[in-house]
């Protein structure tokens, strides 16, 4: 690819989903399966003011961090010392992880990932932009490190039940006025997404195209990861895997698929 070509912001396309696999794993009782009942609230369309905290509770939460490091310390750090030594040189991660924001799929915890085995990126909706040199210059670069000086084999990108960026991305008015800063106009990397579900899904209810959503625009992201140079080369080499996945907590599966 030349270096014109490589400066340009390059247009989303939708993939198709390939091979997929599925692992159950039980979570317990699981939430009701009517998605009428519950609706995220994680995007609001309008701005919230917070109220106040009281400073003995925010003091609590700093405190909750550092007996969670003390736990973490005495437990795990200085019980393997074998493990951590190597760490202390560098890393040398497998894979690269796209995965929400959303406190409830961290994916070091749900994949069972331990220390030094995942560079990860954690965002609204795990989306990923395609290349351009002159916005999300934090996502490209992430995406540069891993795979240029990292040389991680696989990177892959973990959409979310409930989502709640995927709900924002859903009920975005065209001319409507933004409710916040950055949340629409980030979200609308999933547009063409969006337009996929809403032309193929019409006669859904709007969870039930939530959740078709929340695939397809994993599917955006990696069809976005190939506007990278460095990625397509090493997908084209045969160096580096492109993988969708889709972790549902309320029935506790995950899902993958390869790009």
């Amino acid at each position: 690819m030349s270096t014109a070509a490589a400066n340009w912001c390059y247009a989303t396309v939708v993939a198709p989903r390939a091979r997929s696999s599925t692992i159950v794993a039980s979570l317990g009782t699981p939430a009701p399966s009517n998605s009428s009942s519950f609706r995220p609230k994680l995007i609001r369309n309008t701005p919230v003011q917070a109220a106040p905290v009281a400073p003995a509770l925010m003091d609590a939460a700093v405190e909750r961090l550092k007996t969670g490091f003390e736990k973490f310390k005495t437990e795990v750090y200085d019980k393997k010392p074998d493990f951590f030594e190597p760490l202390k040189a560098g890393q040398a991660p497998k894979y690269m992880v796209f995965a929400c924001a959303d406190s409830r799929v961290c994916p070091s915890v749900t994949l069972g990932l331990e220390p030094g085995e995942a560079f990860t990126i954690r965002n609204i909706a795990n989306m990923v932009p395609s290349y351009c040199k002159n916005k999300y210059a934090g996502v490209g670069s992430a995406i540069e490190y891993a795979v240029c000086a990292l040389k991680v084999e696989v990177i892959v990108v973990i959409g979310h039940s409930r989502c709640g960026g995927i709900k924002a991305l859903l009920s975005l008015k065209d001319g409507a006025d933004d409710s916040f800063h950055f949340v629409e106009d980030w979200v609308r990397i999933g547009f063409p997404a969006k337009k996929k579900v809403q032309t193929e899904c019409a006669s859904m209810p709007f969870d039930d195209q939530c959740t078709v959503l929340e695939k397809e625009a994993v599917n955006v992201s990696l069809q976005n990861l190939l506007t990278y140079p460095f990625v397509k080369e090493g997908v084209s080499n045969g160096t580096l895997k492109l993988v969708g996945g889709h972790y549902d907590f309320v029935s506790g599966k995950f899902e993958t698929w390869e790009q």
